[in-house]
């Protein structure tokens, strides 16, 4: 890409007092640096080249007071476009604006505006006009101006009615946010005051439990002494014959059967004349003789003898 230190020298070479004309130079960009080295050239003619674009570093240019872009490719100004606050003379003749940059509206020093020969927005073409001769161009400066403020005030207006409906929204957000937590703390308070409720039933049903272990030993020591007084005491269950038990007694049995039979057999057979019977029979008869001693087993012996 062509720049004006490449065809015509340095660019102090091209500055006359304080206009430095750059027009016809073939460039496609703008010499940014080399021209903020040259605070003194504050009439700038870059016209009849072939600039589409303007860097954002352009607006630092603002010495600044008269600027020729016309007869370029421009298609759209840089957004802060408005920090050349001292200029006082533009010219934009033949170039492919449609809109400007709502920041035009701080060029308030701007006396002198040409926007002839561009595809502008009909509105911004209505209120630009004609610029043909000096008063029109003045005009047109100072109507587009007028129109710039009242754009950059109706964005400014949107922009804060956007800012006031975020506002809003977010209020709504964080008020939901508030009742949200509002209503996770009272579903906590309500489940603790539950949690402490079943705790203290639960201890109440303990005390109640250790208290009625405690009337037990009590009633049991109360109700003692009536059985002893009053009604007569339960009989103890009967053991439980065991097996052993069962076999001794058998045992015995048998052993008096035998000793029965073994008696009759020597009262009334004829062993009784054996030495053995003999012995056996007197033993009977003495255990007899004592017992008739007595007066009630007398009695009773005679009883079972009268039967």
């Amino acid at each position: 890409m062509t720049k004006a230190g490449s065809k015509g020298g340095n660019l102090r070479d091209k500055l006359d007092g304080n206009e430095l004309d750059l027009s016809l130079s073939d460039l496609n960009e703008v010499p940014v640096k080399e021209l903020a080295a040259l605070p003194k050239a504050t009439v700038l003619d870059l016209s009849c080249n072939k600039l589409s674009t303007l860097p954002s570093d352009f607006c630092g240019l603002t010495h600044l007071v008269k600027l020729d872009l016309s007869k370029n490719k421009l298609q759209q100004l840089p957004a802060d476009f408005g920090r050349l606050v001292n200029l006082q003379h533009l010219d934009l003749l033949n170039n492919r604006l449609v809109t400007l940059p709502v920041s035009f509206a701080q060029l308030k020093n701007l006396k002198w505006l040409d926007l002839k020969d561009n595809p502008l927005d009909p509105v911004l073409a209505k209120v630009a006009g004609d610029c043909l001769d000096e008063k029109q161009c003045k005009q047109c400066a100072n109507k587009v101006l007028q129109h710039m403020k009242a754009v950059q005030a109706d964005q400014e207006r949107e922009r804060q009615r956007r800012l006031e409906v975020e506002r809003e929204a977010e209020k709504k957000r964080e008020a939901k946010q508030r009742a949200k937590e509002a209503q996770e703390r009272e579903v906590r308070k309500r489940e603790k005051a539950e949690e402490k409720e079943r705790r203290r039933k639960e201890y109440d049903a303990l005390k109640a439990a250790k208290r009625e272990q405690e009337k037990k030993p009590k009633k049991e020591a109360n109700q003692a002494p009536k059985s002893k007084s009053g009604s007569r005491p339960r009989k103890p269950p009967p053991r439980k014959q065991t097996r052993s038990w069962a076999v001794l007694k058998l045992l015995l049995l048998l052993l008096l059967l035998c000793v029965a039979g073994g008696l009759v057999a020597c009262r009334v057979t004829e062993l009784q004349q054996q030495p053995l019977c003999t012995s056996v029979n007197a033993i009977y008869d003495n255990a007899v003789q004592g017992l008739r001693r007595h007066e009630i087993l007398q009695w009773v012996l005679q009883t079972d003898s009268q039967q």
